[in-house]
């Protein structure tokens, strides 16, 4: 894949653009491979290739320019914005709806965010695609001050989009350097944007996580399923659950799964989710998944694990070591915190591993480990 933001130097995100994707892909399994050499018994399936392009389902733009110019992108060095509304990477339906969003922007006045006189209202914008084409876009203002704007211009938005299910804004009155704040404004009666995958429903909110690559996503859950069905466990952990794509694709019946999950708004997602698909068997629960797990009565037969990038840590880790559990999925998108995570758990010993190439042209990928206690 070819980039001409990349080429003219516009944009550095992807650094692996222009290397041909076989050449991407192999130089993944074995970054991934050497760093967890040490596990003998590991054995390793086909890597997972994706689409090179096109996979992003979410796209965080940071609005720049003017109200009559606005641009989506990233900021250059001095804090303008840099636009990138044909980036390549994002998904064609979202890279189509960019038209019509900027267009609402200068129509609903809402003046973009200047970083360095501190001064405007909108900061990002954030557009996620399902995988029936339907879209939720958020728009993260610096106040409430330009929310009856919003609101007043939205049906015009509407009919110019009309994939557009799911419409809130997101307030973030500080100037620091995150994407989001704490509060969401809904303006649809549409809260959620279904997720598809397979026979699975996922929910999807404002605020929730979701794998950016829908299609590798599908593919990760199907094989945590697949290994979850060669154990035959009576009862599951699912940590770090999101919006419960690993719990709800290894529901099943006489199977007890509990999901935890700190996201309020990711667990009521999941809820829906689980009500939607009659699982009477399965739980989510809002809450820190090393708490929940070393106060629990007792331990499940397998648990699975798919923290942040900084990994399960010490705590966690250890309990798993000392726990009866007897198996343990780990989904890590940050194979060095994996491997040290890995060797703080002697006893539980990976036997089975895959990497699932969620991010295509960047040196990140997605790692699911399977581990039998010895």
């Amino acid at each position: 894949m070819q980039c001409s933001y990349f080429d003219a130097a516009r944009c550095g995100s992807c650094t692996l653009m222009g290397r041909p994707y076989a050449e991407q892909l192999a130089g993944k399994q074995e970054h991934v491979r050497t760093l967890l050499a040490a596990h003998r018994e590991l054995r390793w399936l086909e890597p997972l290739a994706s689409g090179e392009d096109g996979y992003r389902n979410k796209a965080k733009m940071v609005v720049g320019g003017s109200v009559g110019a606005p641009t989506l992108g990233i900021l250059d060095a001095e804090g303008r914005g840099t636009d990138l509304r044909a980036c390549g990477i994002i998904a064609p339906g979202i890279r189509a709806a960019f038209e019509p969003l900027t267009r609402f922007i200068t129509t609903a006045g809402l003046t973009p965010y200047d970083v360095p006189s501190r001064r405007g209202e909108l900061k990002n914008l954030v557009v996620t695609e399902s995988p029936d084409g339907e879209l939720m876009v958020r728009l993260v203002l610096r106040s409430s001050e330009a929310l009856p704007r919003v609101r007043k211009h939205l049906p015009g938005l509407r009919e110019a989009l009309p994939r557009l299910a799911v419409a809130s804004v997101n307030l973030l009155p500080e100037h620091k350097a995150v994407v989001e704040g704490e509060e969401e404004v809904l303006l649809t009666e549409q809260q959620t944007l279904t997720m598809r995958l397979g026979e699975v429903d996922l929910h999807l909110r404002p605020q929730g996580f979701f794998q950016t690559n829908t299609a590798v996503a599908a593919a990760l859950y199907a094989q945590a399923s697949r290994w979850v069905e060669e154990v035959s466990p009576s009862s599951v952990w699912d940590l770090y659950c999101g919006v419960g794509g690993f719990a709800l694709h290894c529901a099943a019946p006489g199977r007890e799964v509990v999901g935890i999950e700190t996201s309020e708004a990711a667990v009521a997602a999941a809820e829906r989710s689980r009500l939607d698909a009659g699982l009477d068997s399965l739980r989510f629960l809002a809450g820190d998944a090393t708490a929940f797990a070393l106060s629990a009565p007792r331990s499940p037969e397998l648990v699975i694990v798919n923290p942040p990038r900084r990994g399960i840590g010490a705590t966690l880790a250890g309990w798993l070591e000392e726990s009866g559990v007897r198996h343990v999925l780990y989904s890590s998108c940050n194979a060095t915190s994996l491997a040290r995570d890995l060797t703080a758990m002697p006893s539980l010993v990976p036997v089975q591993g895959q990497v699932l190439d969620m991010f295509p042209q960047t040196p990140h990928a997605e790692v699911l480990v399977r581990l039998e206690r010895r």
